[in-house]
């Protein structure tokens, strides 16, 4: 009789081990990964891709940044060039870090008579392959 309940202790060991060893989704494992960061949705004022008829200054673009905010923020660039084909650097660079959805730029030292090209760039602080950027084309007068 004694070697008949002897039998059973091989599988009551494995199936304690089994039991035991299994995660119990608390502390003990391994945290779950972070939720997938929303891409960036971002829109300007002037809208992207626009040619905005020449004008007296002051010269501005309004960036308003309508997906969740990233946890870190984001950075904001703001670069304005001449538009001539020649490859002239910026006359303007603007970079700030924010957590702030609407940001207004002044871009300044804007060239008379020039067609120009804004180009904006908003990089996560969280994620940096997430990214949007966009451009518009203006006139100074």
């Amino acid at each position: 009789m004694r070697i008949a309940s002897l039998r059973w202790l091989p599988i009551l060991a494995v199936t304690l081990f089994v039991s035991c060893s299994k995660g119990s989704g608390g502390s003990g494992g391994n945290p779950p990964p972070p939720p997938d960061e929303a891409n960036l949705v971002v829109t300007t004022d002037p809208a992207n891709n626009a040619v905005v008829p020449a004008a007296p200054g002051p010269y501005s673009v309004k960036v308003t940044i309508t997906s969740a905010m990233p946890k870190n923020g984001v950075t904001l660039e703001v670069k304005a060039r001449k538009d001539d084909g020649s490859g002239a650097p910026a006359f303007f660079t603007y970079s700030n870090n924010t957590t702030n959805a609407v940001s207004n730029i002044n871009i300044t030292s804007v060239p008379a008579n020039t067609l120009c090209l804004v180009e904006v760039k908003v990089t996560s602080l969280t994620k940096a392959s997430n990214t949007w950027s966009g451009s518009y084309r203006f006139s100074a007068k």
